[in-house]
């Protein structure tokens, strides 16, 4: 068995809530509670869930943007929440983010160039001559010409910009990618090419994707295995086939029936989803989806349960199984 490129071990997340005279905590947003999970070498994990689950504090914490509450990540084996700041910045070349709103993650007062140049001069890594090489280079492996290196950002469409962003991604050759919401923003048809285009570099490169989404039907295209998250836990967790064929969670499951499907004579179960999703600062007891679940026991609203493999790879943590 393969060791994985990345592996997740109760990572968990609180922000404090301050208020008072003091400046005290008077509460805490309870954003990743206890996740675990494992990627392997080029191999795409795709998370999946409401606004407000922690997909993306969960991306942000696998690249220690953010600082944990407790937990581990293990990038090659290291735990990365260890290194020093010297560290950190060198492994960086190894783990990049595509980040959702390309016009907010690109400097608009940087050219092309120097946006893409930036990267590898942080880095040390080739000379002036050949960083503009370097430059043309992926702007070409992204779908774009080497004359786009002189403008700006808001010369460009939103697919356009999106390019740029992943080209920025790809400059120090990385292993791992996390891409949050990298589509959400774009148009169906454009949402398509960029989906296409990060297969294509996939293949190419060698990369590993975490992407993150609450679009379900984009997860499936892309993603060999998927987790869903709900209120900062992972509820179930299987490949992409298995998880759409036979989902097990009542979340899960409430999710699939919501995406729409092309043939109007299909038929198939709805399950609706009712309710709003509770405040993270104050999570419900027991089983977080309880509030809004169809299949509720009253061991739900008392005991948390645990993410527990029924088939093999198929992990779920829901008291009826």
């Amino acid at each position: 068995m393969k060791t994985p490129l990345l592996q997740v071990r109760n990572l968990k997340k609180e922000f404090p809530i301050k208020g008072g005279l003091f400046g005290r905590t008077v509460q805490t947003v309870k954003a990743v509670n206890h996740i675990s999970f494992t990627l392997h070498k080029g191999e795409t994990l795709g998370l999946v869930g409401e606004s407000g689950c922690g997909k993306s504090t969960t991306g942000k914490l696998l690249l220690r943007l953010i600082e944990p509450t407790d937990g581990e990540v293990l990038f090659e084996n290291e735990n990365i929440f260890t290194f020093s700041k010297e560290k950190m910045r060198k492994a960086r070349r190894d783990m990049q983010m595509v980040f959702q709103d390309p016009f907010a993650s690109l400097n608009p007062r940087h050219s092309v160039e120097k946006i893409l140049e930036e990267p590898l001069i942080v880095h040390g890594l080739y000379s002036k001559s050949e960083r503009k090489k370097k430059v043309h280079e992926i702007l070409e492996i992204v779908g774009l010409r080497k004359e786009h290196a002189k403008r700006y950002p808001h010369q460009f469409s939103g697919g356009q910009r999106q390019r740029i962003g992943i080209a920025r991604a790809l400059m120090t050759n990385p292993k791992l990618i996390i891409a949050d919401e990298p589509v959400s923003a774009l148009d169906v048809s454009i949402q398509s090419q960029v989906l296409n285009l990060l297969k294509d570099l996939q293949e190419q490169f060698q990369l590993t994707y975490i992407f993150i989404s609450h679009d379900l039907g984009v997860v499936r295209h892309i993603s060999d295995r998927v987790g869903v998250m709900y209120l900062g836990h992972l509820v179930e967790l299987s490949d992409s086939e298995t998880l759409y064929d036979n989902p097990l969670h009542p979340y899960t499951k409430g999710l699939i029936s919501a995406v729409p499907i092309a043939d109007p004579t299909y038929k198939r179960e709805t399950i609706t989803i009712k309710g709003d999703i509770p405040s993270p600062s104050n999570p419900p007891s027991g089983c977080v989806f309880h509030t809004r679940c169809h299949a509720c026991m009253e061991i739900c609203k008392k005991q948390k349960p645990e993410l527990k493999e029924l088939d093999q790879g198929h992990y779920v943590a829901c008291h009826l199984y």
